[in-house]
């Protein structure tokens, strides 16, 4: 018998710490010890990470998930995956004991655009109370205190950037928020070069970008 069509090649790289980060958002792991499954209402996203992870496996549709009526999924069988995610940190049910990941620092930044991708968030506006101020945020996100507070000090080592964590009163996930000038910080390690990324999502940080840039000719002034 010839190994499974599917088979996951372990190896790291940019595109596999993307995928990874994007398991770990919304991805999950079955308790039979072998299937692996993403979730995604961006079916751009469901392509992205079967490309990623060279899966040839058909993508499905989800019903009854998070109140979302199109949620695209794709599910695999990988015996051998399925144990090195385990081994990075992964588990069934992680949603709320999730803590740190195993992620090699050269890729650490992929997987983080991978994570930003699978469950953060850019908002950009004009700030009514000074003119001319445009504002932005970064946030990631996760149910799991030990998780969102690993992934802060993991971001601190590298760019000295403290970002500020959070949880309303009545949701069930803790956030991270990075503001304008941290934002700038982390959008040059996630964007380093032609990256693979969630396409519309990029498009929205650059056309901020592009605000930010023509503010700053216009003004010579300094992100703040």
């Amino acid at each position: 018998m010839g190994l499974p069509k599917n088979k996951v090649k372990i190896g790291w790289s940019p595109e596999f710490a993307y995928a990874i980060g994007l398991l770990v958002t919304d991805g999950s792991l079955s308790k039979d010890g072998r299937h692996i499954n993403f979730t995604s209402k961006d079916l751009d996203l469901i392509e992205t990470f079967k490309k990623c992870l060279h899966l040839e496996n058909k993508v499905g549709t989800k019903t009854g998930y998070r109140r979302i009526k199109n949620i695209f999924q794709i599910q695999f069988g990988d015996v051998n995956f399925y144990r090195f995610l385990l081994s990075i940190g992964l588990m069934p049910n992680k949603t709320k004991i999730l803590k740190k990941i195993a992620i090699p620092e050269e890729y650490f930044f992929d997987f983080l655009r991978g994570h930003f991708d699978g469950d953060g968030s850019f908002n950009s506006y004009w700030d009514p109370r000074w003119k001319s101020s445009f504002m932005f945020y970064m946030n990631f996100v996760s149910a799991s205190e030990n998780h969102i507070k690993w992934l802060r000090n993991r971001i601190f080592e590298t760019l000295q950037i403290r970002g500020h964590v959070s949880k309303a009163r009545l949701s069930s996930c803790y956030q991270l928020r990075y503001a304008k000038k941290e934002s700038l910080k982390l959008l040059d390690k996630l964007y380093y070069r032609k990256v693979v990324c969630l396409h519309r999502k990029y498009l929205k940080i650059r056309d901020a970008l592009f605000i930010i840039s023509k503010l700053l000719k216009k003004s010579n002034a300094r992100v703040v």
